[in-house]
């Protein structure tokens, strides 16, 4: 059985002070921690080029290093305007493209904001538009990209975790995004015991299937939350924020899921992902030598 994968998204303040500047040189930065996942943003838009591209995905498959991108955060699923759609879709490709130049195998995005419509008309929208890109993504050639609908921090955003798991339902390539920081935000501090995040697991594993539920893309980092939801991140330093990451590590261990575990830290992202590594190797050592989940992973 193989077990979790860990990393940042983007480059962190360490990075940069050992005098790194080039995403294609992450790897190096990432060995010594015995970290094998990152994510690469696109989120103010995709800009890179295919030399660039070609550049990273040399470094990280040489590197071990399973890639993920962010597509734009411009990303609204709950649109009705035949222009906005057309700009969603382009959004789309021209992640899925730059991801494949890149050798990424999933691609995360934000599924929209809500504003002043109901949610449940904010799905009647989603849902076909949702559908109508994939179509589109398959006739460009982009089928084999894995896309990830994430769990929003905020109240006015469409994207908790019922939606989320309503959005994958559409079609077997989705995977669910959990963001454990955004909704330990929308619950204003909801995610404290093992019980809290085993009803997360739960909930996936009963709407997707374990199978989906096992594989899917986490974001987690310490988070700093209003009414509303979601302000900013926090580092594992500051311990006066939640969510904890041991509960978790716990579970994962536990029910042998084969997550894909990326750091949101502000400017720890790394080291802080080691920090979780660490709490779920400790985590599959308690148990039983059978379960064999700190085995080396495969790239999912």
């Amino acid at each position: 059985m193989a077990g979790c994968r860990f990393g940042p998204a983007g480059n962190c303040d360490g990075f940069y002070a050992a005098g790194y500047r080039r995403t294609e040189q992450e790897p190096l930065y990432l060995k010594p921690l015995a970290l094998d996942a990152f994510e690469y943003s696109f989120g103010r838009g995709v800009t890179l080029g295919e030399e660039a591209a070609g550049r990273i995905r040399k470094a990280m498959e040489e590197g071990g290093i399973a890639l993920s991108v962010h597509a734009p955060y411009f990303i609204n699923l709950c649109v009705e305007d035949a222009g906005r759609v057309e700009k969603n879709l382009g959004y789309f490709l021209k992640t899925a493209r730059a991801a494949l130049w890149m050798g990424a195998s999933r691609a995360v995005f934000h599924p929209g904001a809500v504003t002043k419509m109901s949610r449940e008309r904010a799905m009647e929208l989603a849902a076909p538009l949702l559908k109508k890109i994939l179509f589109e993504l398959d006739a460009a050639g982009f089928g084999a990209l894995t896309f990830c609908p994430e769990t929003m921090g905020k109240i006015n955003q469409f994207g908790d975790l019922t939606e989320v798991i309503a959005l994958c339902r559409l079609d077997e390539r989705l995977i669910p995004a959990v963001d454990f920081a955004h909704l330990h935000a929308r619950g204003r501090g909801a995610l404290n015991t093992p019980e809290d995040f085993a009803a997360v697991l739960d909930a996936l594993e009963n709407g997707v299937g374990q199978e989906r539920a096992r594989k899917m893309h986490v974001h987690f980092s310490r988070i700093e939350f209003t009414a509303m939801g979601e302000k900013r991140h926090h580092t594992f330093a500051e311990r006066e924020y939640g969510p904890e990451f041991a509960p978790l590590s716990r579970l994962l261990a536990e029910r042998g899921y084969e997550a894909r575990i990326i750091c949101e830290s502000a400017g720890t992202q790394a080291e802080d992902a080691a920090a979780m590594k660490e709490q779920y190797l400790q985590a599959c050592a308690a148990l039983p030598a059978m379960n064999g989940c700190a085995q080396e992973p495969k790239v999912l």
